[in-house]
């Protein structure tokens, strides 16, 4: 008994538990979102591309969330600008912008000599956070998912069907840029705890799970939240026994959740799915007479 309960006797354990269903919560709610507007690849965009702000920041000396975050609005508003004022589509915008600017990231870490280790801004450190981090991360978190909450209908009206919520006077342009800035600052709070490479699986993978179970979004969202924030807390503590890497034990669990729920939801699994599909045959079969 005394061996189950033995990571909770360290702090940062605790610590990294809290802020991983912190994290994941927010991530969570925000993938829901994303998903219904089919914007997976912009939270894949914008991760990557917080990487010259994270090293601009720190050859600045100013605290590396702004900087991460500055970049990351860049790329949502170079993308946003160039798909308005150009023929190409979105998604292609998107993988142009965010290579780019992972790129020159990249480069410039190479050239600016600091003690930032790139395996904690790819994978997170989880584990290593300070009490700073802890409560930087708490309250951003904390806002950030106070604000979705607050306009969760014009965002979900903005997501579902964007041409009524022009006609009933909802300011689109608006919602375009708030869902983005929330996106940018939600991969800023979780990027000390997973990384940028795992972010992008906790913005897409829990809305997916709440989608393939039910066609209600608030019960949808509710699904997520619980998926994100119980694979956090289940991810951390069974990294502490397997001693592998806390983020990556986080997402996996996310990403065997997710294969449960395709083959098996009640309704949009595979075996619903196939079921439904031999259904008809089944009735032929039986008024003709004639074996399927």
């Amino acid at each position: 008994m005394y061996r189950l309960l033995e990571p909770f006797q360290f702090p940062f354990m605790v610590d990294a538990m809290v802020v991983g269903v912190a994290v994941g919560a927010v991530c969570a709610v925000l993938s829901c979102y994303l998903v219904l507007k089919g914007w997976s690849l912009m939270g894949d965009a914008i991760s990557h591309a917080v990487l010259p702000g994270i090293v601009i920041a720190y050859a600045a000396g100013v605290p590396l969330a702004i900087g991460a975050f500055a970049s990351g609005l860049l790329c949502a508003v170079l993308t946003g600008y160039i798909k308005a004022n150009s023929r190409i589509k979105e998604d292609t915008v998107m993988g142009v912008v965010f290579t780019g600017l992972f790129a020159f990231g990249l480069v410039l870490f190479t050239k600016v000599k600091s003690d930032l280790h790139l395996d904690h801004i790819l994978f997170g450190n989880i584990l290593g956070l300070e009490s700073g981090d802890l409560r930087d991360t708490l309250a951003i978190a904390g806002l950030t998912l106070t604000v979705i909450l607050v306009l969760r209908r014009d965002l979900l009206l903005f997501c579902f069907d964007p041409g009524h919520a022009r006609t009933i006077g909802l300011r689109s342009g608006l919602l375009y840029y708030t869902l983005l800035s929330l996106l940018a600052v939600t991969i800023v709070v979780s990027l000390k705890a997973v990384g940028i490479i795992l972010v992008i699986a906790m913005l897409v993978t829990p809305g997916c799970v709440g989608y393939l179970l039910t066609d209600r979004f608030n019960r949808m969202m509710g699904i997520a939240v619980v998926t994100a924030a119980g694979c956090s807390f289940v991810g951390v503590y069974l990294s502490f026994f397997i001693n592998a890497s806390t983020g990556a034990c986080i997402v996996l669990l996310q990403a065997l959740v997710f294969v449960n729920a395709l083959v098996f939801a009640p309704k949009h699994g595979l075996l619903a799915t196939r079921r439904r599909r031999r259904a008809p045959a089944a009735a032929a079969s039986a008024a003709t007479g004639i074996p399927s």
